[in-house]
């Protein structure tokens, strides 16, 4: 799941228009001005600027010692977003926890804490910082939707729905809660009605989010439970035209080919799933699902 976006860091200064400066002493003054300004944009991601550049222009704004309390509150979490982005966790926890001591009542912080313990495997820890964010802002949709991220990895899978559920009454189309609900909803379904439901999630992402690998899987795996194996292959084959390794997809098929009598190309899959991620045959058990015997 996908940290949320970062805040923005607030100038804390007086209007730069009205600020007139005469003299030697004043350009020197004016330049320091425009380095500063220009740091803050950086570090809000103005101009679509690289990670190395955001953290680059945090850590300026940071070290100038001229930013209001928030402001370096806003800077030490949007620091902590570029670093996460990096998958350098252990920095981008260090940033947030200073921007929670500097503003321990920013929910967006909390979530982003959570979404890097999350991506770290800390699971409990994500729990409790996302526990806080929605403490914060009960009605913060994407902390709802790192929170149900988190108790997919811990198997809790009816956690995962009612945060959820609560995530999409909060924001009906947010597509990440969607998606993640068709897949929750995919491995809790054993009937046909409570499929045909999943199936609609599914559905609705792929309108808009026609490439997302992860939901044709997901999609996939409601058609492999209903029995519909011709287009549980069509559905996974499509995830791993945008993912190739995506393990899940090769097992799944492995199984769908299998049923169809492929045994030479469903032994395949279910091998090359095997190399990529151990387990996933006891995973695919717990989805309902198990290779013939």
């Amino acid at each position: 799941m996908k940290c949320s976006a970062s805040g923005r860091v607030t100038r804390g200064l007086a209007s730069v228009a009205a600020l007139l400066l005469f003299g030697s002493q004043a350009a020197a003054q004016n330049a320091k001005k425009s380095d500063y300004l220009e740091n803050i944009a950086l570090c809000n991601g103005s101009d679509r600027a690289s990670l190395a550049v955001r953290i680059n222009g945090c850590t300026a704004f940071i070290d100038s010692g001229q930013g209001t309390t928030t402001a370096l509150a806003i800077a030490y979490n949007n620091r902590g977003n570029a670093h996460t982005a990096k998958g350098d966790l252990d920095r981008a926890l260090q940033d947030f926890d200073q921007s929670i001591k500097l503003d321990p009542s920013s929910a967006k912080t909390f979530n982003n804490r959570g979404a890097a313990y999350l991506r770290k495997g800390e699971y409990d820890l994500a729990i409790q910082a996302l526990d806080q964010a929605i403490k914060l802002n009960p009605n913060y949709a994407r902390a709802f939707v790192n929170r149900a991220a988190v108790y997919l990895k811990k198997n809790e899978y009816d956690r995962a729905a009612r945060d959820y559920d609560e995530a999409i009454r909060l924001q009906p189309n947010l597509e990440a809660a969607l998606s993640g609900r068709c897949w929750t909803r995919a491995i809790l379904g054993s009937l046909q009605t409570a499929l045909q439901t999943a199936l609609e999630d599914c559905n609705k992402v792929l309108q808009s989010w026609p490439n997302d690998a992860a939901t044709y899987d997901s999609r996939a795996l409601i058609h492999l439970k209903m029995g519909r194996e011709a287009a549980a292959i069509e559905d996974f084959s499509a995830a791993l035209r945008f993912d190739p390794k995506l393990a899940s997809a090769l097992y799944g098929r492995g199984l769908a080919r299998l049923k169809r009598g492929d045994k030479t190309g469903g032994d395949a899959d279910i091998s090359a799933a095997k190399m990529i991620q151990a387990g996933i045959d006891d995973d695919f058990a717990r989805y309902g699902v198990r290779a013939a015997n």
